[in-house]
This record gives C-alpha cells, sequence and structure tokens, in this order.
C-alpha cells in the first residue's frame, strides 16, 4: 500500500548553504505561523549554540501540510563533524532535497551527503539556493552537481532528477530563470510529484525503525523512526531487537505516541505506515533498534555509524583554584554527564581509564568536542582537557594507520602559496590546483587528520580572514611521519597570585600575553606565548620595590599592550601535548599537565632519554 497522503523527506547540504533558512520559509508559507506572528530566523536551530554559531549540529524533524498532503521534513547538518546525524535519519525518508549554494557550488558535504542519499537508492531533488547573490552562476552549479552525479555512479533514474531555483531568504523558487517567481510553491509541488509516497503493509506486523534518538529530563528518552510496517499504537506490547546485536530482544510497552506537526509533538494514540512517530516511556531504546510485533521479531538493516577520529582525555579539574567556580566538580559529575551524552549522540565514544579521574572521550572531529566541551561549560561542570589526538588503526602486519582528510581549501591567489607551504609541512599532499577569474584559487590536498590540529585560527591568519577551509573524512593511510604542532612556547607563570601591571609590563618583552591585570594565576599556568621555540617562567605577580627615592620618571604610568583573549577553540588549537586546558564556567585556563617546574624538567629530560 502506499500512503499518498504523506511525504516524508531530508534536506541535505554542505554547510551554510541555506537548508535551515530554507525549512523557515517552507513553514512559513505552509500556515504553520501566524499572520501577524514573529518569527526568529533559522528557526529549527533550537539549541543555543546553533544560533552563535549559525549550523546545525543536530538533525530536527517537523511537518507541514499542503494541498492535504503532509510533508514530514527532517533538517540535517551540514558539518562533516556531524555526519552521523546524516546518515541514519536517511532511513527515514523516501527522497531528499540537496541544497547547493548557486555561487560555491559542489563542496566536500555536498558530496559526502549525496553519497549517502544514493546508497540507499533515494530520489534527488537538486535546489540550487541563493540565486539571488550577484555573483550567482546557477547554470555552471547545474553542471557541476551532474558531474558530481556521475563520479557517484547516480543511476538513470537519478540522474534524471529535477532542478529548482530558489532564494530561501527571499523565500521564493522557481522551476525556470527565466520567469519570476513568487513563492515556494513550485519547490511544494516537485516534492509532491517526484518523491515517492512511503509504502507498506498496513496489516503485516508492526516494525518501526528508531533513527534518531532525543532525551528529555521529564520523560527520558524519546525514540523516532518510521513505522515501516503495520500501525502502532499506544499500551502497545512490543519488543525491541537489533540488525546489529542479533541477541537482543526485550519485551517493552509503549506509553505515549507522538507525530510532528509544524514545530510540535501531537501525541496520538496510533499511527500506521509511511508515518514518522516520536515514542516515549522506553528507557533502553537506542539508535538502530526496531520495534516489533512480538510475534514477528525482524529487525530492519541499519547501517553502522561512522567511527571516531579523534579522542581527548576529559579530567577532573587538580588546579590550585580548582572547584571555585564550578557548580559540578567531581568525577561522578563527569562520568554521570559524559555518558548521558551517550542518549543523543551516536558519533562519540566514552571510556573510562585506569585513572578514576580521567575519561577518554572520542568524536568526529574537533568541532564536535568542542560543542560537548562548551554545552558543559554551561551547565556549570569544572573540568580539565588534553589536546586532541588521533585514532590510529592498525593493517594485519601491524602497521599503523592513521585518518587522512580531503581538505578543499578556497583562498585569494596571493595567500595560494602561504597555505601550501604551510600544509606542505604538516604532510599535506596536494592534489588539485584550479585558479578562476574571480581572483582566488581553490587547492584540494589529502592531509592526516592530526595535520588540521591546530591549524584553522593560523590559517585565518593567513588569508586574512578570507579563506574558507573544508574537509571530509576519506579513510585510513601508512603512518605519514612526525608533525611539529606549534613552533612557539609558552610563558608560565611560577608564582601564584594575583598578576600585577609590573610584572605584566616586564613579561610582554617576551611574546604576547593572554591575561591582564588583576588575574588569578598559579604555578604553571600558561599566560602568554613566547616569540621563540623555547618555554619562559616568568613572574607575572612582580611588585615594583619601593625606595625612598624618587626620580622624574619613576610615576610615569605603565603601558600594557592589550591582552590576546583567546576562545574555547584557540584555546583547544593552542595547547601542546604537555598542556591541558581548564574549563570552568567562568574561566578558560591554559597550564602545564606538571605544575611544579623541577618535576617538570626531569620530566622533560626522561623524554629525551628514550
Amino acid at each position: 500500500m502506499k500512503r499518498e497522503d504523506v511525504r516524508n523527506i531530508a534536506i541535505i547540504a554542505h554547510v551554510d548553504h541555506g537548508k535551515t533558512t530554507l525549512v523557515d520559509e517552507l513553514l512559513k508559507q505552509s500556515g504553520v505561523f501566524r499572520a501577524n506572528q514573529e518569527v526568529a530566523e533559522r528557526i529549527m536551530d533550537s539549541n543555543d549554540i546553533e544560533r552563535e554559531r549559525g549550523i546545525t549540529i543536530l538533525s530536527k524533524n517537523t511537518a507541514v501540510f499542503y494541498k492535504d498532503v503532509k510533508i514530514n521534513i527532517v533538517d540535517t547538518p551540514g558539518h562533516a563533524d556531524f555526519g552521523g546525524e546524516v546518515e541514519r535519519v536517511l532511513k527515514m525518508v523516501n527522497g531528499v532535497i540537496l541544497v547547493v549554494d548557486a555561487f560555491e557550488g559542489s563542496m566536500p558535504q555536498t558530496k559526502f551527503v549525496l553519497k549517502k542519499a544514493l546508497e540507499l537508492d533515494l530520489p534527488v531533488i537538486v535546489c540550487i539556493n541563493k540565486i539571488d547573490r550577484p555573483e550567482a552562476r546557477p547554470a555552471e552549479v547545474i553542471d557541476e552537481v551532474l558531474e558530481l552525479l556521475m563520479d557517484l555512479d547516480a543511476s538513470d533514474e537519478q540522474l534524471d532528477c529535477p532542478f529548482v531555483f530558489a532564494s530561501a531568504k527571499g523565500g521564493y523558487a522557481t522551476l525556470d530563470l527565466e520567469k519570476e517567481a513568487r513563492d515556494m510553491m513550485p519547490l511544494f509541488d516537485t516534492i509532491l510529484d517526484y518523491i515517492p509516497a512511503p509504502e507498506g503493509n498496513p496489516d503485516a506486523p508492526t516494525q518501526v525503525l528508531i533513527s534518531t534518538i532525543d532525551y528529555n529530563e521529564y520523560v527520558g528518552r524519546i525514540g523516532v523512526g518510521k513505522v515501516d510496517n503495520g500501525s502502532v499504537s499506544v499500551n502497545q506490547e512490543v519488543v525491541i531487537v537489533n540488525h546489529h546485536e542479533p541477541d537482543k530482544i526485550k519485551k517493552v510497552k509503549i506509553s505515549k505516541l507522538y507525530e510532528f506537526d509544524g514545530l510540535n509533538k501531537v501525541p496520538v494514540t496510533s499511527a500506521t505506515v509511511g508515518s514518522i512517530v516520536a515514542i516515549s516511556g522506553i528507557a533502553d531504546l537506542h539508535i538502530g533498534d526496531t520495534l516489533c510485533a512480538p510475534e514477528a521479531p525482524n529487525a530492519i538493516p541499519f547501517q553502522k555509524i561512522s567511527e571516531p577520529t579523534i579522542a581527548m582525555q576529559f579530567n577532573v579539574n587538580d588546579s590550585p583554584l580548582a572547584g571555585t567556580e564550578g557548580k559540578y566538580i567531581t568525577s561522578r559529575h563527569l562520568r554521570d554527564r559524559l555518558f548521558r551524552e551517550l542518549n543523543t549522540d551516536v558519533s562519540l565514544r566514552v571510556e573510562e581509564t585506569e585513572n578514576t579521574d580521567s575519561f577518554k572521550v572520542s568524536g568526529r572531529g574537533e568541532l564536535h568536542l568542542s560543542v560537548l566541551i562548551e554545552n558543559m561549560r554551561r551547565e556549570g561542570y569544572e573540568f580539565s582537557v588534553s589536546k586532541a589526538e588521533v585514532l590510529y588503526h592498525y593493517d594485519e602486519k601491524g602497521k599503523r594507520q592513521e585518518p587522512i582528510e580531503l581538505a578543499y581549501v578556497d583562498v585569494d591567489d596571493e595567500y595560494a602559496g602561504s597555505v601550501i607551504q604551510k600544509l606542505g609541512e604538516r604532510k599535506g599532499e596536494l592534489l588539485n590546483m584550479h585558479t578562476n577569474n574571480s581572483g582566488s584559487t581553490r587547492l584540494e590536498f589529502s592531509i592526516p587528520s592530526r595535520g588540521l590540529i591546530g591549524y584553522r585560527g593560523e590559517f585565518m591568519t593567513d588569508t586574512k580572514g578570507t579563506g574558507v577551509l573544508n574537509t571530509i573524512f576519506n579513510g585510513y593511510e601508512s603512518y605519514k611521519g612526525d608533525i611539529q604542532y606549534r613552533k612557539q612556547g609558552s610563558l608560565i607563570a611560577f608564582e601564584s597570585g594575583e598578576s600585577i601591571t609590573y610584572g605584566l609590563f616586564n613579561a610582554q618583552e617576551r611574546g604576547t600575553l593572554f591575561i591582564g591585570p588583576g588575574e588569578k594565576v598559579y604555578s604553571g599556568m600558561v599566560v602568554g606565548q613566547n616569540g621563540k621555540a623555547e618555554d619562559i617562567e616568568l613572574n607575572v605577580c612582580k611588585t615594583k620595590k619601593l625606595t625612598n627615592t624618587r626620580s622624574s620618571s619613576a610615576d610615569e604610568a605603565l603601558k600594557l599592550t592589550p591582552p590576546r583573549i583567546l576562545s574555547l577553540e584557540q584555546c583547544l588549537e593552542f595547547i601542546d601535548t604537555d598542556e591541558l586546558l581548564e574549563i570552568t564556567p567562568k574561566s578558560l585556563r591554559i597550564r602545564k599537565k606538571i605544575l611544579d617546574p623541577t618535576q617538570r624538567k626531569r620530566a622533560a629530560m626522561r623524554k629525551e632519554s628514550i
């Protein structure tokens, strides 16, 4: 049976190509909001960090009605670090809208998300967005997308996909660039015409594949998935089975059932084939589980989520200032919070170590882990983290394999040489170089993941903030050799106390300071960056000795250069392998792992002798 009154679609794209803004317009023009209702931009990005950074981190479900057809829409993240979100939600839908920027064209993540959709044999509608940009080149972008489809071995039906031209910001779409566009109706009509209605047997035993997990403090885990066969209702007895865990069979009862309507979850008593539903009341529900009728426990196949590529140590804060600013500071607090994150983040791994105060947290990239750190910090947690390190694999012969990324760099011609040199030093291999008429160059590199750790800040400095760097995971290759992360050393405080203008004035001659006067410091804390390669210890708490003589210049004010205040990402990029980043709700402090200078020197000597 086909359910002609339902369509299930996902919106996929490279980061910042306009997916969430497009969903906003579809919601507005389908009548979800009142005519006079004030609506925030990017309404689907509900998380504070999503709004601040302008990126989507978690996939979101919504639904609109058009011509008596319910269109379930899933807005997915575009950033490579959150690719795990995209992989799993595609199992819920019957087709995708691929959004491509009319100027930037096909980008690395466009290839990644499109490849996932084609592997599942999903029909694709291509939406060329931002056609109102002055430098838009929709005709060339069509050719780029068709080339990409051919590169990914798309079938003839997939190659024959419809192209819709839109301005999500302007609120209009058209099938013909020559014709004036007024609204989004051409896109709605294309969805109804081209995306197939969900199919299934309403009389068969129940089968619901859980593709997303939401978490709510009041109701616990909420599983979101599509009803593939049969129907599902409140108080129904079902069993949980999993394609990758054949031994898993657990009887449970569905206590609450919801469907999506606009931005809300609406309670329903039952749902049938093709409906996307949210189910609560089942504590032990995981992504990839299938809810089945007890008499037919048949799991639906579900692809394994890509493995993490980098890891950090999350430690209980043991600095001299520990416990003065945070609300949650113990190892129990830290452990509970990290394991709770696993409820909703499938790409994350948390492992306990021999040290009860330290946990190994693995993720898909620096951004993935920095978002977790920022969320914990805002919730009142105090802890420290180590420098990100890549996760190695070993082949049958025991040789070390490391994750490799494809890096696509768009820079003005004048900065191309600097970027090639810097990425070359980080074991990057230039694969392709293309210069266009507008004075910009696109460079394509194959580079170890660890070569990109700590590079983005340097890249923005080298390109005066104009460069664009995109990366995508490209498998494992043999270890490429050692990389020197940082050429400058640290300026380290050797006395605890409060920073004084006089001490900082003398210290600033040695490099760039990270702190101003009146800040708490402790022995072993990094207070700045040295201009040279070695670490220097200095006293920023030093006061000027008083004398009984006065000179004409004695009372002149000391002028300090404003300190360089580092953001969380900049701190994570800056720290070296022998340093930690102390994170509290109020402060970010870089420190040495070994605070005592004598012990630190001994450890360095032992390391050199090995």
